[in-house]
């Protein structure tokens, strides 16, 4: 899957739901708003409620819904919620074949690469689904 896909999918998902306070949504109903496949959204859904994000109700007359108010809900937590570990993937250590560069490329890599992580999630923590809908409503007002 391209790079944070499942994120920005995730993003979507939420910010629809909390624009739909007043009750449970569809897969199908997020899949057409995101233009894209229900059985992938509901493996998102899943991901979604297994880290206490959404409330889901399997089957007919069911649906998802925010778990909590957006305000508490920030970028970081979909993410995680979302993504699987690293933004960076360190390349892979070959020690036994003799190259100095393919012995010691990953832990030099992450040095290189581990502050760029930590301000990466430090800026997701740092805003609110809450403010997402805010610039979606905005943005949508201008066009």
């Amino acid at each position: 899957m391209a790079a944070f896909t499942r994120f920005a999918l995730g993003v979507h998902i939420l910010a629809l739901l909390a624009s739909k306070r007043d009750g449970a949504m569809t897969s199908q109903t997020i899949a057409a708003s995101a233009n894209t496949n229900p059985a992938f959204i509901r493996r998102l859904l899943a991901k979604l409620n297994k880290a206490g994000l959404i409330k889901s109700q399997p089957g007919k007359g069911g649906g998802s819904q925010l778990a909590k108010g957006p305000k508490k809900i920030s970028l970081l937590d979909i993410f995680e919620a979302v993504e699987a570990g690293r933004i960076v993937a360190a390349p892979k250590t070959f020690p036994e074949n003799g190259c100095y560069v393919a012995a010691n490329l990953a832990p030099v890599f992450r040095d290189f690469t581990s502050d760029a992580e930590v301000a990466f999630f430090s800026s997701l923590s740092d805003v609110s689904l809450k403010q997402v809908v805010k610039s979606l409503k905005t943005a949508a007002a201008r066009s």
